[in-house]
């Protein structure tokens, strides 16, 4: 390949001039007029003896040639010097690619089962398909092996890709004007690492959208996003069961805050016995990159636990009803200047306490899996079914879907998604306000209005519990819906007569319930929307943002309407096209863009700050009621779930950050439905970014 013509080529017809090859073609045309000009220089020789003159010449024609040949090898460990000359930059391959890629440690196999026979339509994609995937071979610097195989032609391989993969032919149903039938063709992807593979299928790669006269148009979808997701998936999984401090850049310190062992309770006394024997475990596997700490914050005159509540909102804590003796128990990672609170497991043990403590280091290092806890409504009659929402988030991360009933998130989460919260109580805003105070991401997709589609189109007024919660961090939903004239159109059954003949059919008719945002009504300064190229939201109300001091804050407006955008008061979502043939609701006034989304990281104030934990509350309220209650409370304890241990962090860390977004439509199985339905695609974009929010 260093030395062969015909590879160096294979770049420039994809559209890619690559440095390498440019010197390539270059060398061999200083080569051949360096050996011509030696030729000449040789018949002028004719006839002459042997000189010192000679001699020189022959050292430095060998001299030249050698050095046009050794360039040529150095060269290739630059594979950065590259331009992609394609009318879409479609073989430019992201930073999240390169980075991705510059992390692996063993080789990684990219194998492409193709069909020589397939469908006519899927036959274009795949010599764009086999040319990217070219690409990651020549940015890893020789750690991608790239393979395209048919299996139909070779026995072995098809068994393998059957029992190894999971892999086996998809019938495709063909007709032409000449002939139909059925064509049992391959268009896969596998991306494997160690012992893990991930298998891309033709879904994953390509989109089939409706086209004029009935016709389908079939295009990539976004090729590189699914096999870099592959990527990044294998990878993650590799290291999930490895050693967390292979991947760690920098140092990391545990800090615990721990009262002296006589005045803890007996649970946590034992507990503090595992912790040390975990700690020393994790520092021995470190290397030196793990340091552990820990103090008494009520020695010394309690001076440190005073610092303690002001620069971290920590407090001590209660262990139950009757004993009213405070202690400290509090744990802190820090790296690089990032904190975040080690949260103390609901189960009293050893084994959990290592979960804790592993899922929070996980979170400082790179490279690991992150889990995602799902807030969703009850299933019911009356509530929309997110499963392609959990089977996105589950491509990517670790998915877990949680209630908040006990008033805590799970240990190892580190991003908390609540779609549609409806009447939380206040054990639940205190789990989600507190795992905010310990530097961890929340997602919140709420709405003063709930759309139910049944027969027909109904909104009702909706309360979330989240309201008080919102404003208290400088946040608001406001009431009305938005209305955009650039949106994406709804699917609408329309009655029309061929002849005398009813025929029912589907028209997509705008809709402005669902603002289509592109460009910069999606933020380019965040790197949770600057990925995105386009995004529908559905039946959205507008976020409005309190002012905040800037230096302990950033905010961010991720989503917006368009300028022509208005709010509708009047809440109607049925349109109504023979009074408004223009976009089937009446236009208000004033007009202008309206934020859907925003972002805010930075330290945040606990809601519940200088108020008594809910847990307590709630316990109290059991132990008054006496009865089961209070007897399902005792047996509790009692099967070892340990005592209530229950404080309130009265401020986060920089790192928390909180992303809300103005509907409670956002992303559920329905809106994505009607979505799809009216792009004539399969719409698989639901915004959330989980690849960043949680990376």
């Amino acid at each position: 390949m260093l030395i062969g013509s015909g590879a160096r080529f294979e770049s420039v017809t994809r559209g890619v001039l690559d440095l390498r090859d440019l010197y390539f073609y270059c060398a061999i045309i200083g080569m051949f007029l360096t050996l011509n000009l030696f030729s000449l220089e040789r018949l002028a020789w004719a006839g002459n003896p042997l000189s010192r003159r000679h001699a020189h010449w022959w050292l430095v024609v060998g001299l030249v040639l050698a050095n046009f040949i050794a360039a040529n090898f150095w060269l290739q460990s630059i594979s950065s010097v590259r331009l992609d000359i394609t009318r879409d930059q479609m073989y430019s391959l992201s930073e999240a690619t390169d980075r991705y890629l510059g992390q692996l440690e063993e080789p990684l196999l990219i194998r492409g089962y193709f069909s020589a026979k397939t469908h006519p339509l899927l036959a274009p994609m795949v010599p764009a398909i086999r040319d990217l995937l070219e690409e990651y071979a020549q940015i890893s610097g020789g750690n991608v092996r790239v393979e395209f195989v048919d299996p139909h032609e070779n026995q072995a391989l098809e068994e393998e890709a059957a029992s190894k993969y999971d892999i086996r032919p998809v019938p495709f149903q063909m007709a032409s004007r000449y002939e139909s039938g059925v064509v049992n063709s391959y268009f896969h992807v596998v991306v494997a690492y160690g012992d893990q593979s991930e298998t891309l299928s033709f879904r994953n790669l390509i989109d089939v959208k409706g086209g004029s006269n009935g016709e389908l148009d079939v295009v990539l979808k976004d090729p590189e996003y699914a096999i870099t997701s592959a990527i990044k998936k294998v990878l993650t999984s590799y290291r999930a069961g490895g050693n967390p401090f292979d991947t760690l850049t920098g140092d990391i310190q545990f800090k615990g805050y721990l009262s002296a062992a006589d005045r803890l309770p007996s649970e946590l006394a034992s507990l503090r016995g595992d912790l040390e024997a975990v700690l020393g475990e994790l520092e021995k596997e470190s290397g030196g990159r793990f340091s552990v700490s820990i103090v008494d914050p009520d020695s010394n005159g309690g001076a440190l636990a005073k610092k303690l509540t002001e620069r971290y909102g920590l407090r001590p804590q209660l262990s139950g009803l009757s004993d009213q003796q405070r202690f400290w128990f509090s744990m802190l990672m820090e790296r690089g200047g990032e904190a975040i609170q080690v949260p103390l497991p609901e189960d009293l043990g050893r084994e959990s306490i290592k979960r804790s403590l592993v899922g929070s280091l996980k979170r400082l290092v790179p490279g690991f899996l992150k889990t995602i806890a799902l807030v969703t409504p009850p299933a019911g009659a009356r509530s929309d079914p997110y499963q392609y929402l959990g089977n996105a988030l589950m491509e990517n991360n670790r998915m877990t879907n949680t209630d908040l009933a006990t008033g805590r998130v799970p240990e190892d989460v580190d991003l908390l998604m609540v779609v549609a919260p409806g009447n939380l109580n206040d054990k639940q805003v205190f789990a989600i306000d507190q795992f905010l105070m310990q530097g961890g991401t929340v997602f919140v997709a709420t709405s003063n209005n709930m759309v139910q589609i049944g027969v027909d189109l109904q909104v009702q007024p909706h309360r979330s519990g989240l309201e008080e919660w919102l404003a208290y961090q400088g946040l608001s939903v406001e009431e009305g819906m938005v209305l955009d004239p650039v949106n994406t159109a709804f699917p609408v059954p329309v009655q029309r007569y061929i002849g005398t003949v009813p025929v029912q059919e589907i028209r997509r008719l705008p809709y402005p319930h669902f603002p289509d945002l592109r460009d910069e009504q999606l933020s380019q300064d965040s790197i949770i929307t600057a990925g995105l190229k386009q995004l529908t939201m559905n039946w959205a109300s507008a976020v409005t943002m309190k002012e905040t001091d800037a230096s302990s804050r950033e905010t961010t407006v991720l989503l917006q309407s368009s300028e022509n955008s208005w709010v509708a008061d009047n809440i109607g979502i049925v349109p109504d096209y023979k009074r408004f043939p223009e976009a089937g609701f009446p236009i208000n006034e004033p007009r202008g863009a309206q934020v859907l989304g925003v972002a805010v990281q930075g330290v945040f104030a606990s809601f519940f700050k200088d108020k008594e934990s809910p847990l307590i509350q709630s316990a109290n309220e059991n132990k008054s009621n006496g009865g089961e209650q209070a007897s399902a409370q005792t047996n509790a304890v009692a099967e070892n779930k340990g005592p209530m241990i229950t404080s309130v962090i009265e401020h986060s860390p920089a790192s928390a950050r909180l992303v809300l977004i103005g509907s409670n439509a956002f992303a559920s199985d329905m809106a994505l439905t009607l979505t799809s339905e009216g792009m004539g695609t399969i719409y698989r974009c639901t915004g959330t970014g989980n690849a960043v929010l949680t990376g």
